[in-house]
């Protein structure tokens, strides 16, 4: 485990840090991609957007590449590995156990099999819409059975809420790839990608959702100190991405301490930069090919608690 170092400095300043890295990561990764656009043209395309004074000296359709393809795709990385990260610190926190993570609790598998079963039986009946809104209802489902199975005498025990977590996510997984095996197969590599996560979906439509359940979840996590399902939003709109929650907060606790008033703010900053950077990557190491972000942060996670172990 990770330990808080008893003396440090005050939180704040690292935060700010943060807070600018992550300014400056928005124009930086919007630039990345199989077609790669300089840091003054995409920083001078994002000013020009926001009505600032800017001359447009740009290539055509580089504004476009910038605007309505790679920056909702960044902003959306943001606020999933805000979100997640934010969820995890929380659920250690709630089941004083730092290996706890919000896809131990059944989460992401309800949502993967709520985008299975519409992927595979109805299709996408209301548009875009469809497979966001069965994969929340699969998560939704997934923690009211999760949390019914963990409460015993009207309370719910931590360490009954981590193994109900761990075993409604196996059944559900289970339960999903039959219905893979026994569907349409050509189905198959859009519910792989989907289960691998990926944030190749993002459109400007797509962020006010995320957007509020972050703001809201942070609220009520910093008020409560409890988990919400910010989890499900997260994972409705970028598919099973895994070790975020996992890693985030072991780093930020190092960093700002145990207190969740420095905690929660600097796990919200760091996992946007975490991922935001896991998918730029995810996108540029084989261009014009695009790794699932699940992939990499899988390997990057798995990579992290390795040398955690060794320590």
């Amino acid at each position: 485990m990770i330990r808080a170092a008893v003396n440090r400095p005050p939180a704040w300043p690292l935060l700010g840090a943060l807070l600018a890295l992550l300014a400056l990561s928005l124009p930086l990764a919007s630039g990345l991609g199989a077609a790669p656009v300089a840091f003054s043209v995409s920083s001078n395309v994002l000013l020009h957007q926001l009505g600032l004074p800017v001359a447009p000296a740009w290539q055509p359709g580089q504004d476009l590449i910038i605007w309505q393809l790679r920056l909702p795709r960044v902003l959306l990385g943001g606020m999933v590995g805000a979100g997640l990260a934010l969820v995890g610190a929380a659920l250690q926190a709630t089941t004083r156990n730092q290996l706890a993570d919000p896809h131990l609790l059944g989460v992401s598998s309800g949502a993967t099999l709520g985008a299975v079963t519409v992927l595979l039986f109805s299709g996408n009946v209301l548009g875009g819409a469809t497979l966001p809104l069965a994969a929340f209802t699969g998560a939704l489902l997934a923690t009211l059975l999760v949390t019914g199975i963990a409460v015993r005498q009207r309370r719910l025990q931590a360490e009954r809420l981590l193994l109900a977590g761990v075993a409604v996510s196996f059944l559900l997984m289970a339960l999903a790839n039959l219905m893979l095996y026994l569907g349409d197969h050509r189905s198959a590599s859009a519910v792989l990608f989907w289960m691998l996560g990926g944030l190749g979906q993002a459109r400007w439509e797509l962020l006010p959702a995320p957007l509020a359940a972050l703001c809201l979840g942070l609220v009520a996590l910093l008020a409560v100190a409890r988990p919400s399902l910010l989890t499900g939003t997260m994972v409705a709109v970028s598919g099973a991405i895994g070790f975020v929650g996992l890693m985030i907060p072991h780093i930020a606790r190092r960093c700002v301490g145990a207190d969740h008033r420095r905690l929660l703010p600097a796990c919200a900053l760091l996992g946007a930069l975490f991922l935001i950077w896991v998918d730029a990557a995810a996108r540029t190491l084989i261009a014009p090919e695009d790794i699932p972000v699940g992939v990499g942060t899988a390997a990057v996670g798995g990579a992290f608690f390795i040398w955690l172990l060794r320590r």
